[in-house]
C-alpha cells in the first residue's frame, strides 16, 4: 500500500465574488499576479520547496483555466507517479451528487483520496493567499507539540482582528479558546487558513459533522475538535502573507513587487516561485518609450509609457499610451493616446485611442459598494473599449462596449458597464 507521511490538500474552489468582473469568468486563485503569475501558483511552489509531492487541489467555480494551468504540475514538478498533483472537482455518486458546500465539506468528499495514500498528516491550504512558507517547518512544529490540530497563524493590527477567526493561546501555544470573526477580539493572532491535521483528528472530526450545512473549518471542525480536548496548538508565522480578495488588497500586493526593495520578493533562487510558462520572446521596449519602476511579462512591447505598474505577458501598449500604477494582465491591448492610471485590466482587453481611464474624484459603486470600494478602475477580461471615451474612478466595465454604452462618451465615477453575463 502507498504510504505518505504528509499530503495536501488546496482549496480552489472559491469564486471570490469580492474580486468582482475579475472572478465573473475564472476562479480566483487561476486570476494573473505578479506579471507572470496565478495566485495558486504561490501555495504550489510552496508545497514542493517544502518537499510535499501529494496535492489534491479542490476546483469547483469556473475551473476551466485552472485546470489547463495545473495539468499534470510539470512546472512545480508534480508529475509524478505516485502522488503529484490531482485535480479534484466534485463528481457524481450512487446516491446522486453534490456541490462542494463548505471547505470542510470539500475534504470530506474526498476522503477516498486521501485513505488512498494512508497519511500521518494533512495539511490543509487555500488558493488564494500570497506568501512563502515551508510546511515542513510547520510540520516539525506539530510532531514537536504532539499536537491534533495546528493552526498557522499571525499577528494582525488589533483594529482589523475582527475580520478574521482568532486564536488565544496560553505560554506553551496552545489554543485555549477560538473566535470565529468576534466582534469584541481577545487577541490579534489571527487564523491564516493553513491546518495541519492529524490524520486520524481530521477523519474523525469530517465523519462526525458530515451531515453538517456548509460544513467549513474556521466555523464548525476547529470549534468541534476544540470542545472534544484536541491538542490544538497555533504556530506563528512572521513573514509576508496576503489575502488579494479585495480589489484594492490585491491591487497593492501587485504594487509592492515594484517597491526598489520588495517587501516580497519573487526572485529568491532558494525558495522559487513556479509557474507554467509559455515560450514567448523577450519584451520590446522602443526607443523614445519610458519604462520606470515596472514588472514587464515576456513578450511585451512598449511603445508609450509605463510607470510603476505590473504588465503582464504579451500586452502593448502603443505609442503615445501612458500606463501609472496600474496591473495590466496578458495580451491585452492600450492603444495609442490612451492614458490609464490606477486601473486593473484583466487579460484579452482592447482599450481604444485616446482613452482616458481612471480620472477624477472618488464616488460611491452604483453596482456593488462591497466589491467596488476604492479608486480604481476595474475592467474584466476580453472586455473592448471604444476610442475617445473617459472613465471615472471605483467603476467597472465587462463585455464588448460601443461608444453608445457611454452618455457622452463618459462613464462616470462610481458607474459600470456589464455587457457580458451576470457579475455581481
Amino acid at each position: 500500500m502507498i504510504k505518505k507521511e504528509m499530503i495536501a490538500m488546496l482549496l480552489a474552489g472559491g469564486q471570490g465574488s469580492r474580486l468582482g468582473v475579475l472572478t465573473s469568468k475564472v476562479a480566483k486563485p487561476a486570476v494573473a499576479f505578479g506579471g507572470k503569475y496565478r495566485i495558486i501558483d504561490f501555495p504550489l511552489s510552496n508545497c514542493i520547496n517544502s518537499g510535499v509531492d501529494t496535492v489534491g487541489v479542490l476546483t469547483q467555480y469556473q475551473p476551466l483555466r485552472l485546470n489547463s494551468h495545473i495539468g499534470i504540475g510539470i512546472p512545480w514538478d508534480l508529475d509524478r507517479n505516485v502522488g503529484g498533483v490531482s485535480v479534484l472537482p466534485p463528481y457524481e455518486r450512487s446516491k446522486g451528487s453534490d456541490w462542494y458546500s463548505g471547505t470542510a465539506n470539500a475534504i470530506f468528499q474526498n476522503l477516498d483520496y486521501m485513505e488512498s495514500y494512508n497519511p500521518d498528516y494533512v495539511l490543509i491550504l487555500s488558493g488564494d493567499h500570497i506568501y512563502k512558507m515551508d510546511y515542513e517547518v510547520l510540520l516539525d512544529y506539530h510532531k514537536a507539540h504532539n499536537a491534533d490540530v495546528t493552526i498557522a497563524a499571525m499577528p494582525v493590527p488589533m483594529e482589523e482582528a475582527s475580520r478574521f477567526g482568532i486564536v488565544v493561546t496560553d505560554d506553551d501555544k496552545r489554543i485555549i479558546d477560538f473566535q470565529e470573526k468576534p466582534a469584541v477580539p481577545k487577541s490579534n493572532l489571527a487564523s491564516m487558513g493553513i491546518y495541519i491535521f492529524s490524520w486520524k483528528a481530521l477523519k474523525e472530526s469530517l465523519l462526525a459533522l458530515k451531515d453538517q450545512p456548509g460544513c467549513d473549518f474556521g466555523k464548525h471542525i476547529i470549534p468541534y475538535c476544540f470542545d472534544k480536548g484536541e491538542r490544538i496548538f497555533a504556530f506563528e508565522f512572521n513573514g509576508y502573507w496576503k489575502d488579494v480578495g479585495t480589489l484594492s488588497s490585491y491591487w497593492e500586493a501587485n504594487m509592492e513587487l515594484i517597491d526598489i526593495i520588495p517587501v516580497f520578493n519573487l526572485y529568491e533562487a532558494f525558495w522559487r516561485i513556479y509557474t507554467k510558462s509559455d515560450i514567448l520572446p523577450p519584451q520590446y521596449i522602443a526607443p523614445g518609450s519610458v519604462v520606470e519602476r515596472c514588472i514587464l511579462g515576456e513578450g511585451t512591447d512598449v511603445y508609450g509609457t509605463a510607470i510603476n505598474s505590473v504588465i503582464g505577458c504579451g500586452v502593448t501598449i502603443e505609442e503615445g499610451a501612458e500606463v501609472v500604477d496600474s496591473i495590466i494582465m496578458q495580451n491585452s491591448v492600450i492603444k495609442k493616446g490612451t492614458k490609464l492610471n490606477k486601473a486593473i485590466v484583466a487579460e484579452n482587453v482592447v482599450i481604444g485611442e485616446n482613452c482616458v481611464i481612471g480620472t477624477g474624484e472618488f464616488a460611491p459603486s452604483t453596482l456593488s459598494t462591497k466589491v467596488y470600494a476604492s479608486d480604481l478602475a476595474t475592467i474584466g477580461e476580453n472586455t473592448v473599449i471604444p476610442d475617445g471615451v473617459v472613465v471615472g474612478r471605483n467603476t467597472a466595465i465587462m463585455g464588448v462596449t460601443t461608444p453608445e454604452d457611454y452618455p457622452n462618451g463618459i462613464l462616470a465615477s462610481g458607474d459600470s458597464i456589464i455587457k457580458a453575463g451576470d457579475v455581481e
